[in-house]
């Protein structure tokens, strides 16, 4: 009788915990403007939603700026340039689901000996910030590698990036859109805002 409702106590404690893995497994895919699926290790260009009121930028890619050589920053420039994506959790279908965490990385070679991998920089206290940069960690969950992070979420008919990473349970971030500050070069420069930058994805 003893172990019976012992079993009963063990069962009742594990079932949210299973019904919240079926939730994660069943999260939206993210579409690309063909609507076809969005599919890790394929090359995509973020270009700006169609709605989006960015005043004219052509789509995300890498650029110096902020008066440095290297790390390359993401900014949205007048051209886009492809990137991939790389889910956290992979699957055999390769298909990208919203809120999930991803590695982004950028398919080109630069003069920097950084990678191109998306991270987000330290706050940066003289533009009062959080930039997003290059150099990051692809793959490695975990404390060391929790800046290199990023999701996508649904944002009306499109899309918007955001960084919250969840690969460290133990880990304090910030949670949050991601946006695009202008500064006096006229630079466009992504970083955490309070008002994101809507995206579609495009194959390259």
């Amino acid at each position: 009788m003893k172990t019976s409702y012992m079993m009963s106590v063990a069962l009742i404690l594990l079932t949210p915990l299973i019904f919240s893995c079926d939730g994660d497994s069943a999260s939206e895919l993210v579409l690309d403007i063909t609507g076809k699926n969005l599919r890790a290790g394929i090359d995509y260009l973020v270009l700006p939603s169609i709605n989006n009121n960015s005043n004219g930028g052509g789509g995300l890619a890498l650029a110096r700026a902020r008066n440095r050589t290297c790390p390359f920053d993401v900014v949205d420039s007048y051209r886009a340039m492809p990137l991939k994506f790389s889910p956290f959790d992979s699957n055999k279908e390769g298909v990208i689901r919203v809120s999930t965490d991803l590695n982004i990385k950028f398919s080109a070679a630069t003069t920097c000996v950084q990678s191109t991998v998306w991270k987000l920089e330290q706050f940066d206290a003289s533009r009062g910030l959080y930039f997003v940069t290059t150099g990051g960690v692809e793959g490695n969950p975990g404390r060391e590698t929790v800046s290199n992070w990023f999701e996508i979420d649904k944002y009306g008919s499109n899309y918007k990036l955001l960084f919250c990473p969840k690969v460290c349970k133990y880990c304090k971030v910030i949670c949050k859109d991601l946006g695009i500050h202008v500064d006096g070069d006229g630079n466009r420069h992504l970083a955490l805002s309070d008002v994101p930058f809507g995206v579609r994805f495009r194959k390259a």
